[in-house]
C-alpha cells in the first residue's frame, strides 16, 4: 500500500516517541478521515506471546486520532496542540495480530466540537476486521 509520509515524519508528527510509538504509516488522510498502519515488531511493548495486545491495538488507535489532528496542523503549517484519550466504548475485539503482520487502522470523525473529537475506529489485519471501537479525544489548550 502507498503511504503519504515516511515513518520518520510519522515519528515527528506524534507526541509519542519510540519505543511507545504504534503508527508506522499514513496511508490516506482526508478532512473527517485517517489511514494508518503499524508493522508489529517482536520488540514491541504490547507484544506477548507473539501477540500484539488488545492495549497495543487501542493505543494505535489512538496514535492514529493524534496523527489525523498532528497532520491537518503540519499541512497548515501550525504548531499541533497536545491531546488526550476522553473515553473509549463499544470495543469488540475479534482477535489479534501478531508478530510480523501489519494492520490498517481507519478512523472516521463523527463529530468535532470544541476541541473534542468523536470518533468511530477500525482495525483489520489480512483484510480482516480484529478490532473496533469509539473514542473520544480532547485537545487540551
Amino acid at each position: 500500500m502507498d503511504t503519504i509520509i515516511t515513518k520518520s515524519k510519522v515519528e515527528e508528527l506524534l507526541p509519542q516517541k519510540e519505543p511507545f510509538v504504534m503508527v508506522s504509516f499514513l496511508y490516506d488522510f482526508k478532512e473527517t478521515s485517517i489511514s494508518t498502519g503499524f508493522e508489529i515488531l517482536s520488540d514491541n511493548l504490547f507484544v506477548e506471546n507473539d501477540e500484539f495486545n488488545e492495549s497495543g491495538l487501542i493505543e494505535n488507535m489512538a496514535q492514529s486520532i493524534a496523527l489525523h489532528t498532528n497532520y491537518d496542523f503540519f499541512l497548515k503549517n501550525k504548531k499541533a496542540p497536545t491531546g488526550y484519550i476522553g473515553s473509549i466504548k463499544n470495543v469488540k475485539l475479534i482477535s489479534l495480530p501478531r508478530v510480523g503482520q501489519i494492520i490498517k487502522t481507519d478512523v472516521k470523525v463523527l463529530q468535532e466540537f470544541m476541541g473534542v473529537t468523536l470518533v468511530d475506529a477500525t482495525v483489520t489485519c489480512d483484510d480482516k476486521l480484529i478490532i473496533s471501537a469509539q473514542l473520544k479525544t480532547v485537545l487540551a489548550e
